[in-house]
């Protein structure tokens, strides 16, 4: 089977120090890139993490410390990397979250911004517990009715999740899926829209999972005391958990995504503190007198009019 696809589809897998987003680094990335004429391309590298590896996950990937010492590191290949992604989807096998969280982090620190905006996720994992509950390596050989030579080598891995997805594609056509609400439908199609739609259940906002989408579109906090509110609900009423978030040790990519929904509520609430003073209207500044009666005039006495005995009379007064 082929897959249809409107643009390039990139199969990636990454071996890394260990499974800790924030921390950890990537030793080894391999991407197959599946184009819309059904042509592959593929690119493997090894990476220096410029960390030590430790024993326990040398020896699931077999990648050691001196196997990579003279490897460049990722901020020296991060652009090469980009580029060969391009503006193709990306799916993978658990991909959503662990390969895509780690690859954006690694990328954030090496200063390359792949922009996410647009693009399709589909995760062969997802399809796979959804539909049948167990691990790559039973997948293939479920889906495939082989084993994989050389698991656990970033480019046997993704080869492996390339032909469960297409196996996959075989086995489910027009099969009803069940879902816990009991609705039914046939999700797993030759489609990419609906393979990202069908492995994308919780809608993670940072694909870490710190921030969830809910059903109307809106960003929510999906741990600790504010869980299940939203974000800028949170803002609203604990605007320093922004600062708290942004000091923590959480993933590059969910501070990223923390900053567009401060900014975007920051600017909401400039323009609403705009329009408050708009609509405000000035009271004019009434004169002093304007409403005070204004005081009656007495008139006047006429002048006396002087007179010659007058005079006689102030000079016997005064003696003059």
């Amino acid at each position: 089977m082929k897959l249809n696809l409107k643009r390039p589809l990139a199969f990636f897998d990454l071996e890394a120090t260990g499974i800790n987003v924030g921390v950890d680094r990537i030793v080894e990335i391999a991407i197959l890139k599946a184009m819309p004429d059904g042509s592959e391309l593929v690119q493997t590298k090894r990476i220096n993490p410029e960390i030590p590896i430790p024993l326990a996950s040398s020896l699931i990937h077999g990648i050691y410390d001196e196997d990579i010492k003279n490897e460049p590191t990722f901020g020296q290949v991060a652009k090469e990397i980009a580029d060969f992604i391009g503006d193709a989807d990306l799916a993978g096998y658990n991909s959503n979250k662990f390969d895509i969280p780690m690859l954006l982090e690694e990328f954030l620190r090496a200063g390359v911004d792949l922009d996410m905006q647009g693009r399709r996720f589909v995760d062969v994992q997802n399809i796979f517990h959804q539909m049948e509950q167990r691990t790559l390596k039973a997948a293939y050989k479920f889906y495939c009715n082989e084993d994989i030579i050389n698991a656990h080598s970033a480019e046997a891995d993704i080869r492996a999740t390339y032909q469960v997805l297409l196996a996959q594609l075989d086995r489910y056509k027009d099969k009803d899926f069940e879902d816990k609400q009991g609705n039914i439908s046939q999700p797993v199609q030759n489609d990419v829209e609906a393979l990202h739609n069908f492995t994308n259940m919780s809608k993670p906002v940072d694909f870490a999972g710190r921030m969830v989408y809910n059903e109307n579109g809106e960003e929510v906090i999906n741990f600790g005391k504010h869980k299940g509110k939203l974000v800028e609900q949170v803002f609203d009423i604990e605007p320093s958990y922004y600062a708290w978030m942004k000091q923590g040790d959480f993933p590059l990519y969910t501070k990223k995504k923390l900053d567009e929904i401060w900014n975007r509520w920051s600017k909401k609430k400039d323009e609403q503190r705009i329009a408050k003073q708009q609509n405000q209207q000035v009271k004019p500044n009434p004169s002093v007198n304007s409403n005070k009666p204004k005081p009656v005039q007495q008139k006047q006495k006429p002048a006396a009019v002087v007179t010659t005995d007058m005079l006689e009379q102030l000079k016997m007064k005064f003696g003059k």
